[in-house]
């Protein structure tokens, strides 16, 4: 079986395999198929990195400096990398046909938007929270700050992707439609930015962070709940219009 391609319908077959294994399939596949392109898979992490790089050498080399500013910088860097990756999250499927056989699938659209919106956190917003403490490093973030640094871009980066895949499928069916896009889901994307860069800096004086990861874990619950069935909602208009 191609990679290019959903699983054929029989194998999707609700009587065949269980919805685990339908999920499963697509992340695999998506996977698979990001590999594939590695320059694309790079550029959100190339890009998050030339902007913490660069930062220092036009504002300040001075520690203080950095590290104050250092919360904000690495939280609106990771959400514009995210967002630099959001307009390919189903277009290429909508181009070569492959959105219509999972729109048609027996199994629930919603379950296979939200394996497509896995495997894009998996591939961008995982490799982003892994990588900030070494950026941090050149921030002069002490180290005390590093795992609550990662732990909120791992929870906060897939609600941007649970978020942005609402964007990405109102302007699948749209030439040029990234600028679209960010107007539609930036403002969205605030809470986020708030209580993510805002853990980062109760981390760095040593203050309790849990109150903040407790309310970037209830808006990942929240885009749990909402987001599949209503990015699935707007791939049938895009699919459909």
């Amino acid at each position: 079986m191609s990679a290019d391609r959903l699983p054929e319908a029989s194998s999707f077959n609700t009587s065949a395999a269980p919805l685990r294994y339908a999920f499963l399939a697509t992340i695999r596949r998506d996977l698979t198929l990001k590999l594939r392109r590695r320059s694309e898979l790079a550029n959100p992490l190339v890009f998050f990195a030339l902007i913490i790089t660069l930062f220092p050498l036009g504002i300040t080399p001075r520690q203080e400096v950095l590290r104050e500013l250092a919360p904000g910088l690495l939280w609106v860097s990771a959400l514009l990398a995210v967002l630099l990756s959001l307009d390919g999250l189903f277009r290429d499927d909508f181009e070569d046909g492959t959105l219509e056989q999972l729109l048609l699938s027996p199994q629930p659209s919603s379950l296979l938007v939200l394996a497509k919106i896995t495997a894009h956190w998996l591939t961008t917003g995982l490799p982003l929270a892994f990588m900030a403490p070494l950026l941090g490093l050149m921030l002069a973030l002490p180290a005390t700050s590093f795992p609550a640094l990662c732990a909120t871009l791992a929870l906060g980066s897939a609600s941007l992707s649970l978020i942005g895949a609402i964007g990405a499928a109102l302007t699948v069916g749209l030439k040029r439609g990234g600028v679209l896009l960010s107007l539609l889901i930036l403002p969205l994307y605030i809470p986020v930015l708030i209580f993510g860069a805002g853990a980062v800096k109760l981390a760095i004086d040593g203050a309790v962070v849990m109150p903040y990861l407790a309310l970037l874990g209830a808006l990942l619950a929240a885009g749990l709940a909402l987001a599949p069935w209503a990015a699935t909602a707007a791939l049938r208009l895009s699919v459909n219009g």
